[in-house]
């Protein structure tokens, strides 16, 4: 589930629509959690879908740790990619503001850390932009990602969060801000695929 104070809007023509900030969402927010509504298929269950439904697999969906295929049942979806993403995620189950976002302003995400399929080119147009976004970026950022997550999960608690609520790891995150354990890896959430068997969704 995507933050509440959010809509969605045309970004522009080449990108489409985009998640917009309402209100202003100050840095270490929950920005998005994965809920029970998310619809989550197997590889098997892909291959097995018609060529429409494995389209819209191949559009909306990411790849979790175990490499099934999670489905946002809103907004959420529809979160861009940027190469200098206003939201990220530690090893959890959400992503965080790691900037204040403004009214106005896009959420958005690095679909690096999606578990890619393939490379597809980047036209964010952020001087940070690696212009080509590849399979296996989660492990080769990850480690400057949680560095990047780090000092906005440590604000989490001096945030209003509405999404607390659906957050399933609430005992290992209250761990990780008391400092009583560290702030899990983002790369926790990497899924490599068996080099012979990746699921074949529709080619673009």
């Amino acid at each position: 589930m995507v933050h509440p104070h959010t809509e969605l809007r045309l970004v522009h023509d080449q990108i489409g629509y985009g998640v917009v900030a309402t209100r202003f969402i100050p840095r270490g927010t929950i920005a998005w959690v994965r809920d029970d509504f998310d619809q989550t298929f197997s590889p098997a269950q892909v291959e097995r879908m018609a060529p429409t439904y494995r389209d819209i697999v191949d559009k909306y969906c990411f790849a979790d740790a175990r490499g099934d295929f999670v489905l946002c049942w809103d907004l959420a979806r529809y979160m861009n990619h940027s190469c200098e993403a206003s939201c990220r995620s530690a090893g959890y189950g959400f992503e965080l503001a790691v900037r204040d976002i403004q009214p106005g302003e896009e959420l958005t995400d690095d679909y690096g850390s999606f578990n890619l399929e393939y490379d597809f080119i980047c036209c964010c147009g952020s001087s940070e932009c690696r212009k080509t976004i590849r399979p296996g970026d989660l492990v080769r950022f990850g480690d400057r990602w949680d560095t990047m997550v780090a000092e906005p999960f440590r604000l989490m608690s001096a945030v209003p969060q509405p999404l607390w609520p659906l957050v399933k790891e609430k005992e290992e995150v209250q761990a990780a801000l008391a400092r009583h354990a560290p702030i899990a890896s983002c790369k926790r959430n990497y899924y490599a695929y068996p080099s012979l068997a990746k699921p074949s969704l529709s080619t673009r």
